[in-house]
Order: structure tokens, then sequence, then C-alpha cells
């Protein structure tokens, strides 16, 4: 049996997760910021703690980690689920948004995670499972900030999958594509108020009409990606990213393609700035 550590499982991926690990018999702290929305969800069961979190509250994350090891022991899986969007061009979004956006979707899954390595560090195991995005492999126009929390994701889960090789916990990137949730609804999606009439008719603009049109006939299932989160969870060689949906996948290639062609059209002017050995030496 598992003992997972969820944030954000009142509803979306988080419930869903809770639901299929549950169903696996394992066990499961399942955080939200009001936790009887959790209990309400799931009734009483006998694996299942819930606890409230909210994830810019380091306190709060302290105690739900020493809550969920007194109840169950160990924490052997954490997901870093707990996150919302921003949908705005860079230039429209405040700063008030942007640090709050922040606090959530960066220093919020910062504050859990050193919540939950000490007792993963203590039993020399663990899978932190960290949410990112295909919007944190790739920038789309209208989501920059969102994805820049997205990268920020990325980028510390690379670092902390090398620092925690040698305890034996394991670090996943997880990149879910556009998923049939509620992510572009009103609970899961702020929409920057300040829009600049220069950008109505460039990507960046029309990326809010997408968006609104998208909500609930996006390509990916939801319960689909939960089932997939388990057989990772119990891989025994999980991925450092694990990428989610056709649409992803088909994203990343050609990301990657791009990334290698712009690099050979540059390679020479890259590799130029060397110190060069003096010819006559």
């Amino acid at each position: 049996m598992k003992v997972w550590f969820i944030t954000g499982a009142s509803r979306g991926f988080g419930a869903l997760m809770t639901k299929e690990a549950l169903a696996a018999g394992d066990a499961v702290v399942a955080t939200a910021r009001n936790p009887k929305n959790v209990t309400d969800t799931f009734g009483d069961h006998p694996n299942l703690v819930a606890a409230a979190l909210d994830v810019t509250n380091e306190g709060q994350a302290e105690e739900a980690a020493a809550k969920a090891v007194e109840r169950f022991g160990r924490i052997d899986v954490l997901a870093n689920n707990a996150g919302y969007g921003l949908l705005g061009a860079v230039e429209e979004a405040t700063a008030e948004e942007v640090e709050r956006l922040y606090a959530t979707n960066v220093f919020g899954l910062l504050k859990v995670t050193r919540a939950v390595l000490p007792y993963m560090r203590r039993q020399r195991s663990g899978h932190i499972l960290n949410f990112s995005s295909i919007g944190g492999y790739f920038g789309y126009p209208g989501w920059g900030v969102y994805g820049s929390t997205k990268f920020a994701v990325e980028g510390l889960s690379e670092s902390l999958a090398a620092e925690l090789e040698p305890f034996g916990i394991k670090v996943t990137i997880v990149e879910p594509g556009f998923f049939r949730t509620d992510f572009l609804a009103d609970n899961s999606l702020a929409i920057s108020p300040a829009s600049i009439s220069d950008y109505i008719d460039t990507p960046a603009g029309k990326m809010r009409d997408f968006a609104a049109d998208a909500n609930h006939a996006q390509p990916g299932d939801p319960t689909r990606l939960a089932a997939g989160i388990i057989t990772l969870a119990n891989a025994a060689n999980p991925p450092l990213r694990m990428p989610f949906g056709s649409d992803t996948v088909a994203k990343i290639e050609e990301q990657n393609a791009s990334v290698s062609k712009e690099l050979a059209e540059w390679r020479e002017l890259a590799v130029s700035t060397d110190f060069q050995a003096d010819a006559a030496a």
C-alpha cells in the first residue's frame, strides 16, 4: 500500500487521482483549502484523510505533512497538483496578478515539497509528481505568465531530481496537454481584466476567445490521465518527464525539431565565443 499526499484534491485531477488511488487500495491524504469538499465527494473512507491546506501557507503544509505521517507512518507519493491559470498577454498582467499566481503555482509547490521531503529523506524513498503543463515546455501566446510558472516548475524539478537521487527519491514532471477539466472555467482560470486594444487581433488576444470556446471540449480524458498517474507511481524507474495527451506529444516533437533546426543554423556563432588557443603558441 502506497501513501499519497495530494494537493488540490477537491476537484479536477486531484479528485480523480484520489479516487484512483483509493480504488487501488492505497491510502490518501487529500488536501484542499476546504477539506469538507473532499469528504463531501468521498465520504468516510478508512484510507482517506482530508486535510486543510492552502499551499501558500507554509505552516499548514508542515501540519498536513505531519498529520499524514502520524496517521499512516510515511508518505510515498507527493502529487503537487494545486494551481490555476492566468490568461492574457504578458503586458496585460498586473504585478499583483503575477505575484498571486507565483505564490500558488511556484512558491506553494516549494512550501509543500519542503514540508514533505524530511520524511521522504528519513525513509530513503519516495516519488514527487510535480504538475507542470505543455505550457511549461512551449510558450503559448496569451499564456506567458502562467507558462513561466510552469517553466519554473520544470527547472526546479530537474535540479530536485538530481539532488534527491542519492536518497532514493524520484521526481517526475507531469505535463498534461488540454484536458476536459474545469481548468478553463472561472473557478480555475483568472483572466487579466486589463485588455489592451492593440492585442485584440493578435494571437494573444484571440487566445481569449479560444479558451472560452474550448472549455469542456478539450481532447484529453482526465479519467485516463488519473489512471496513468497510478501506473506512473508504480513504475520501478519512472521518467523525469511524463507528457500526457496526443496534443502534448505532438507539440513536444514540434518544439524539439524547431530547437534542433535553429541550433544547426546558428551553431557556428554559438561556438565562436569560446576561447581560442593562440595559434603562435
